[in-house]
């Protein structure tokens, strides 16, 4: 196995240069040691020592001289992104998708799944499956593979990369502890270091590392139910690594917390759909006539009602539809307002599969942000669906690979 520490967190001087280095090389390049210097305010000297170590690993090539102004030319230096690469596994609310790319972060391999059932059991022999999947499908890059990214609901146990999972019971939600450690399972099976990190944490970091640069302060939403924290340009993840659930819960005291709205309250826990499914299904049950209308535009019955044609039939404008996202993305735009009060971040982006709601929910979630936060939090907020989408959370977790690899050269 290679000898990368993946869930390594506490960088040191030297590879929190590495990585801000290889980041400028890899969002800019072609550039010159000076323009690296420029940019971090570190002299050429120091910038040639690291970029001449990174040269030596054959991460970095230098390429066509750039354009003098008098004097000799410089030499331009690129990433090489066939240096390495990075499987990542990731849920969202539909999918479970595998990929496979290269340190530029573009995707060599991919497949995916439906979303398997809620267990444990399941959700981790799909991943196993999916992995091997990619490994079938990469024999070409298999020595070149530096490890295995997982994004995965749930609180993550950062010393043994075991899993608080939440699982429903009845109409109670406990959290089932996994007795299989998975990262020691993936290790086993596949002899490549694994990294286990919480889907939201997978896709923040995904999204500012490949679709938000220039932004430090980044909240990503995983549906309404945890959230990726992105603070001052780094992660963060509390004292233990459990930060990013954005509700509290004692089954004890569940039928006794609601608030006006029902049990909607934006502080109590959710659904990862928002409940969407289900307050439709109730309102299809007691409006006949609406309901026919509504089972042939979205092609589907009450039975199969999911929130993929549910999603459908909102961009056909069918007004039950379009009636539970807007309420739904009320609920999620106050659970926002309260979060970007707390944070005060640049940026807010919506994923986990909301992305596919259509435009009209992204709208009432920033109006009714805008109608619960401070207006001095607001007046710069951008709030946007994720670049990425499905491949979010499976792209972050390859991507936070990639990381530790640059770090540790």
């Amino acid at each position: 196995m290679q000898s990368f520490d993946l869930q390594k967190e506490n960088f040191s001087e030297k590879e929190k240069r590495n990585i801000e280095i290889l980041g400028i090389l890899r969002r800019r390049g072609p550039v010159s040691r000076s323009d690296i210097s420029q940019e971090m305010g570190i002299n050429v000297v120091s910038i040639s020592n690291y970029v001449d170590d990174f040269i030596k690993c054959n991460l970095v090539y230098e390429k066509e001289l750039d354009v003098s102004e008098g004097g000799r030319r410089p030499v331009l230096l690129d990433l090489n992104p066939r240096a390495g690469y990075a499987i990542g596994v990731g849920l969202n609310l539909m999918h479970m998708v595998g990929l496979l790319i290269d340190l530029d972060g573009n995707i060599i391999t991919k497949t995916q799944i439906a979303r398997p059932g809620a267990s444990v059991k399941e959700v981790a022999e799909c991943l196993l499956e999916i992995v091997r999947e990619i490994l079938r499908r990469s024999k070409g890059y298999v020595e070149n593979i530096k490890g295995i990214g997982v994004g995965v609901a749930g609180l993550i146990n950062k010393k043994d990369g075991s899993i608080h999972w939440p699982q429903k019971m009845d109409h109670y939600y406990t959290y089932a502890s996994v007795d299989l450690p998975l990262k020691g399972l993936i290790e086993k099976e596949f002899n490549l270091p694994a990294l286990i990190e919480n889907d939201a944490t997978s896709a923040c970091f995904g999204e500012h590392w490949l679709s938000l640069e220039g932004y430090k302060n980044v909240l990503y939403m995983f549906s309404g139910v945890g959230c990726g924290i992105m603070l001052n340009g780094e992660l963060y993840r509390g004292a233990h690594g459990y930060a990013g659930e954005v509700s509290v819960y004692n089954y004890k005291e569940q039928d006794l917390f609601n608030c006006a709205s029902g049990s909607t309250c934006f502080i109590k826990r959710w659904d990862m759909d928002l409940g969407i499914v289900d307050e439709l299904k109730s309102i299809l049950l007691k409006e006949k006539n609406k309901a026919a209308d509504f089972f042939k535009v979205a092609s589907t019955n009450i039975d199969s009602l999911d929130l993929k044609s549910i999603f459908y039939a909102a961009r056909l404008k069918n007004e039950l539809a379009l009636h539970v996202l807007g309420r739904a993305a009320k609920r999620l735009g106050i659970k926002i307002a309260f979060l970007v009060n707390l944070l005060n971040p640049q940026v807010v982006v919506i994923g986990g599969g909301f992305e596919e709601s259509g435009e009209e929910f992204l709208n009432t979630v920033r109006s009714t942000v805008s109608d619960w936060a401070f207006r001095e939090v607001t007046a710069e907020l951008k709030i946007v669906y994720s670049q990425l989408r499905e491949n979010a959370v499976a792209m972050g977790a390859a991507s936070l690979v990639l990381e530790r690899v640059f770090a540790q050269l």
